[in-house]
């Protein structure tokens, strides 16, 4: 019903904003991605809304991005994942880490986002499997394939993840996946 909010910022309290619409004033809540990219007090902003309405309240949802919002409507989709929860996972990790966490099965990158338990982690990675990225646009990029290649790469020799993520946390960016695995070898090595 209400898919973009343009204003002038009243308030921020959050994950509350109140952005005034030619003097009507909306409360919208928004995930701390998009509040710390928010303007100052009496600034223009413009935000990408969803409207939910329940029985007992009309709420409404501002993002920042296109992406953050298909990631929350994804999210919601998800039995057990109301609109306060989404906007937890989406506050407590990028929708970038959120998809690479999906792609990669790593329910303990979504259990550090608080009120997320290891059943609901679970249950997101399994729901979210193959339509994240695609419903969002995401594509995992060379890099992230290489990565995601050298850590296959050290588990297969016999790390565990934890020590292959540190070695992989260590290592440039655009790393080939011939030299990433010899640089990581290198940093298990010690």
């Amino acid at each position: 019903m209400i898919g973009r909010l343009t204003g002038q910022l009243a308030e921020k309290n959050p994950p509350e904003i109140l952005v005034d619409c030619n003097g009507v004033g909306y409360e919208v809540l928004v995930p701390m991605s998009t509040f710390y990219n928010l303007p100052g007090l009496g600034e223009k902003v413009s935000l990408l809304t969803h409207f939910v309405v329940r029985e007992d309240a009309q709420i409404l949802y501002g993002f920042g991005s296109g992406t953050e919002r298909a990631a929350f409507r994804q999210l919601i989709k998800i039995s057990g994942v109301g609109p306060r929860t989404a906007l937890s996972v989406l506050s407590g990790m990028s929708v970038e880490d959120l998809a690479q966490a999906v792609t990669s099965q790593e329910a303990g990158r979504i259990i550090k986002v608080p009120g997320i338990g290891k059943k609901t982690a679970e249950r997101l990675l399994l729901e979210l499997k193959g339509k994240l990225g695609a419903d969002i646009g995401l594509r995992v990029s060379v890099a992230e394939d290489a990565q995601s290649d050298i850590l296959q790469a050290l588990v297969a020799l016999g790390y565990s993840d934890r020590d292959a993520a540190l070695a992989l946390k260590a290592l440039p960016r655009e790393v080939g996946v011939s030299d990433g695995i010899k640089l990581a070898l290198k940093a298990l090595a010690k």
